[in-house]
């Protein structure tokens, strides 16, 4: 297992909607490890496949101690919202502040294609929705309000990583990985 490189705003492979898991082998499982390590390294709540330049629903997260993934979820949502702060990995140093639903049930498979269910409310519902959103290609600075967008575009042209070479996509010869562009 291996701390990998996390792809910044900025990259296509974060913006593009990721493929399903069909094949829950060997790779699949460094995958899941490897999304861990990097996680914990950096540290982060979360990491999504598509921040490590892989486009496959599978995403790890670390809240209150639980440490855990989800491939392929499906979210039922609250209808209460929470509104806090929020940041990613791929967005070193800002936080603005997010609204999201209270609470989630997220339906999915773990590495060995076991059905697992999530449930969590405030910041594991936050985690769960965010990493989520990575894999259908959405950043948490598309859900601010105009005027926190604003200033949150502003916040990453000045920031020191902006403008960096994104990181070349590898191809897998797995007929469902190498689709990142």
């Amino acid at each position: 297992m291996s701390v990998l490189p996390i792809r910044l705003f900025g990259d296509p492979v974060l913006r593009m909607k990721a493929q399903p898991v069909t094949v829950f082998d060997k790779e699949l499982r460094t995958l899941v490890k490897d999304l861990t390590d990097t996680m914990v390294d950096a540290p982060g709540a979360g990491l999504a496949a598509p921040q490590l330049g892989v486009s496959l629903r599978v995403f790890t997260y670390r809240v209150n101690g639980e440490l855990g993934h989800l491939v392929n979820p499906d979210l039922t949502l609250t209808d209460e919202e929470q509104d806090g702060p929020e940041g990613c990995l791929s967005l070193p140093g800002l936080r603005y502040d997010c609204k999201r639903a209270h609470g989630v049930v997220a339906r999915g498979f773990n590495m060995y294609g076991d059905p697992i269910v999530v449930e969590g409310t405030e910041l594991l519902a936050r985690c769960v929705q965010h990493e989520t959103d990575h894999l259908d290609g959405i950043i948490f600075i598309d859900r601010l309000d105009p005027e926190q967008r604003k200033a949150a575009l502003r916040a990453i042209r000045e920031a020191e990583w902006a403008g960096e070479a994104p990181l070349k996509v590898k191809a897998s010869p797995h007929s469902t990985f190498g689709r990142a562009l």
